[in-house]
């Protein structure tokens, strides 16, 4: 089953260290054409910034980074290693830093430097790009919690939640999960639930990931 990681959406974070203001960009991509023009735009809008260092990271193995004039390797490859650490794919990020005056050295640099793009990938948010099936499923009132916890032992997502006589419910399900979950609730329901396949999709879902 194919799946990668990839920023939920486009972010910004900031802090100043010893001075020194460090504004990190964060944007999904899927070209370098695309890294590129995001690159400029952030040059031309922080025009006036000391430094706009940059990596971007493509499916495919295409990785590219730059220092932007700070001492080498303190800047765009500790800003790659995030996104290595985290196996974020299709991202492109800028970390502005507008000089305060005081040295940070390469240590304080490199620290930085990583910060700024972990905490715009923070704001971002991650999202796993997979093929999901969708399935629904009328449920009791008393076993909707215990639904609920089997969602999520799953890998699963809860979609939309129809409150009537019984509950509608409808999940996103991880391909190879449909088959598992689908044993589950008939133990729950002792027989009585069968949960019925919607379709299925390779789409983008938020992850929920604790921060490290």
């Amino acid at each position: 089953m194919t799946e990668y990681l990839i920023p939920t959406g486009e972010a910004e974070s900031e802090f100043t260290e010893k001075r020194s203001r460090f504004i990190g960009h964060i944007w999904r991509v899927e070209s370098e054409e695309e890294a590129r023009a995001r690159i400029e735009e952030t040059r031309k809008r922080h025009y006036d910034a000391r430094h706009n260092c940059w990596c971007y990271r493509l499916r495919g193995g295409v990785e590219r980074y730059s220092d932007d004039g700070e001492p080498q390797g303190t800047a765009g490859q500790p800003m790659l290693n995030v996104f290595q650490r985290e196996q974020v794919e299709d991202v492109c990020c800028v970390v502005t830093r507008y000089f305060g005056g005081v040295l940070l050295g390469a240590g304080g640099l490199t620290r930085a430097y990583s910060r700024s793009a972990k905490d715009a990938l923070d704001a971002a948010g991650i999202s796993v790009v997979r093929r999901w099936v969708e399935v629904s499923q009328t449920i009791p009132y008393a076993l909707f919690e215990r639904f609920k916890l089997e969602v999520e032992a799953q890998g699963g997502l809860l979609g939309q939640v129809d409150y009537g006589s019984q509950i509608d419910a409808h999940v996103l399900l991880p391909e190879t999960a449909v088959e598992p979950f689908a044993l589950r609730l008939t133990e729950l329901t002792a027989g009585q639930a069968a949960p019925e396949v919607r379709g299925e999709a390779f789409r983008a879902v938020p992850l929920k990931r604790e921060k490290k």
